[in-house]
């Protein structure tokens, strides 16, 4: 007890270790969810789902445990929502590349956030960005992931007429998620803690029992509890470089549309923590900020070799530090579960169907669309930039798509209101390559 006092510096930052652990429970039980609805997005990419299963487990595992030693933040990470859409439908889908040059992708923009956090880089990326795009941003992935929710869950389908439309509700599958979606929100406005991975676990039950009555398509128990060792994703990552850099500017895109999303992630889970317990200094600095982008930065790395998407930092630990969760100790024991989550993945990967994780993807939407208030709707440059980000992801099935649509929106609006002097170089820049992304073969 007295090493992880010194360790951890637990008397000085007001906790002890029984505290420690009821938060990493807590925030582990937040994010639990990730490991039903990560390999069922990964899937869709055509990927293993019991080895991204068990990818998303030890990556999550790994990772968390490396925040807590290196950055000693109470802060888990996982395989991040958002950035998984992205890997599986826009990467893998609408570009046409396969999963294993989409983990080529997020192996490099790994490789590229360990040079950024070690370097310095990070701070002055960080401020040529507004603070009112990177709002939008969370926001628009925010509704795509919802929308992906609704089109999973059979309650959004394509139709010829109007491109989308209700979908069939006599059909079991879809009300079990409508089901799933009421309980959902139930919970989450009661505030119960884990209210998303609580609701999937009721969401699974009701499905269970419905099956056993002879309702098609339910989620059910294992027919046998053996675990499946095997990582058909591991070390794929490897044979992806050559696809990727086929095209280098697609390459360009892929591998900055990673970087994008995950760094401002991972940033502003990391303020919103940091001011909660103390962390942000008189100057407005994050104390140790990074050690803990280091932590994340490995992750990912760590993350594409095993088989999964973009390893980041889950604002889910809020829910950690609101129980009383200060240091590492946290983010270890939160770690150390998701090891232990492997032992019970049998269970996990035949209960855990689409209209289970569904409703999380709608919900988890949600809560990333608040980042709407903090937008300056007043101002058209803002509100314009802000819009076409949000509609262009949905519109175009497409976060990159969305991202580049935004960063052109704000640069011609910032330059025809006379501001072009505000606009950082590192916004021009960025502007550019998204304008010859843009202007590829593949586009035309």
């Amino acid at each position: 007890m007295n090493s992880l006092n010194k360790f951890f510096k637990l008397e000085e930052k007001h906790t002890n270790v029984k505290t420690e652990l009821l938060a990493g429970l807590t925030t582990f039980l937040a994010m639990a969810y990730i490991l039903g609805v990560n390999p069922s997005v990964l899937g869709d990419a055509g990927m293993d789902v019991p080895s991204v299963f068990m990818a998303t487990a030890l990556s999550a595992a790994v990772a968390s445990i490396l925040m807590g030693l290196i950055a000693n933040y109470p802060v888990a990470l996982a395989a991040g929502m958002g950035v998984n859409a992205l890997f599986a439908y826009t990467i893998c889908g609408q570009m046409g590349m396969s999963w294993q040059a989409a983990l080529a992708g997020v192996f490099l923009s790994g490789l590229i956030f360990v040079v950024i956090s070690v370097t310095g880089i990070r701070k002055r990326i960080i401020d040529a960005i507004p603070v009112q795009l990177k709002l939008a941003i969370g926001a628009g992935i925010g509704f795509f992931i919802a929308f992906v929710g609704f089109k999973n869950a059979g309650i959004i389908v394509a139709t010829e007429s109007t491109a989308v439309g209700l979908g069939n509700f006599a059909d079991p599958t879809v009300l079990l998620a409508v089901v799933g979606l009421l309980i959902t929100i139930a919970l989450v406005v009661k505030k119960v803690p884990a209210a998303v991975f609580v609701s999937m676990v009721i969401t699974a039950i009701i499905g269970i029992i419905c099956g056993a009555f002879g309702i098609d398509g339910m989620p059910a128990l294992p027919d046998s509890w053996t675990l499946n060792f095997n990582m058909s994703t591991a070390g794929a990552f490897a044979s992806g470089f050559g696809e990727l850099f086929a095209n280098p500017m697609n390459a360009i895109v892929i591998i900055f549309s990673f970087l994008f999303v995950d760094f401002f992630d991972t940033a502003g889970t990391l303020v919103a923590i940091g001011n909660e317990i103390g962390l942000v200094n008189s100057k407005g600095e994050l104390e140790g900020a990074e050690q803990a982008l280091l932590a994340d930065s490995i992750g990912t790395v760590f993350g594409a070799v095993l088989g999964t998407s973009t390893v980041t930092s889950f604002v889910e630990s809020t829910s950690g530090v609101g129980v009383g969760g200060r240091t590492g100790l946290t983010a270890i024991t939160a770690g150390v579960l998701f090891a232990l989550s492997i032992f019970i993945s049998p269970l996990l990967l035949s209960a855990i169907t689409n209209a289970v994780t569904a409703p999380a993807l709608i919900i988890v939407g949600v809560m990333m669309a608040q980042q709407l208030k903090g937008i300056e709707w007043n101002d058209m440059i803002y509100a314009v930039s802000t819009f076409i980000t949000v509609i262009g992801m949905i519109l175009t099935y497409s976060i990159s798509n969305g991202i580049a649509f935004g960063f052109i929106a704000y640069a011609i609006a910032m330059l025809a209101s006379g501001k072009a002097k505000e606009v950082h170089i590192t916004v021009w820049i960025l502007l550019v390559i998204f304008i010859l992304y843009f202007a590829t073969p593949y586009f035309m």
